[in-house]
Order: C-alpha cells, then sequence, then structure tokens
C-alpha cells in the first residue's frame, strides 16, 4: 500500500525559503586541469586559449580587455576582425605563456 504524498501550498515565506537555500548552496566551479581564469592572470602577462589564440591581458575588472596577437584557423579575410583589442569574459580558461 502506497503512501499518498501532500504537497505543501506554495506560500511567500515558503519561496523565500527555498530561495534562500538556493543561494546558499552555490556550485563552486573550477578551470580545467592545467588552465587559469583570465582574472587570476596578472595584468600584462601572456595567454593562449584551448583554440589556439593568443593575446595579452590589458586589464581585469568585469570583463577582460586584452590585445590578441594570433589567431590560427581563420581565413584570412576574418582575421583583421579577430586581432587587437578585444574585450572577452574574465572566466575565460587560458593558459598562461611563460616567455
Amino acid at each position: 500500500m502506497a503512501l499518498k504524498r501532500t504537497k505543501k501550498p506554495l506560500t511567500p515565506r515558503r519561496i523565500a525559503t527555498l530561495v534562500n537555500k538556493a543561494l546558499k548552496n552555490k556550485p563552486q566551479v573550477f578551470p580545467s586541469k592545467g588552465y587559469k581564469y583570465l582574472k587570476d592572470l596578472p595584468v600584462g602577462s601572456l595567454f593562449e586559449t584551448p583554440t589556439g589564440i593568443r593575446g595579452v591581458l590589458i586589464n581585469a575588472d568585469i570583463n577582460a580587455k586584452v590585445v590578441i596577437t594570433d589567431v590560427p584557423n581563420i581565413i584570412d579575410e576574418d582575421k583583421n576582425y579577430y586581432l587587437g583589442k578585444q574585450t572577452i569574459s574574465v572566466h575565460t580558461e587560458v593558459k598562461e605563456v611563460v616567455n
């Protein structure tokens, strides 16, 4: 004989409790093995993304301002668009390039 489960009605207080519980239990996200986030690099460091894009970090506040120096596997017509000063996420996974 199966027991019937009764659902509790959603009241504003119950909703607030569920929201607070969900906000406390945030998952922690870490970069892949061997990579760092752009926000963790010092300003002026060279980096390379998993797709092979190379650049220099200028600033990393909310978004990262970078200068892209090399873009492999791009058609020459599109290469000029990607090269130069760009704004990308500070949560981009990169490898630091050591000179």
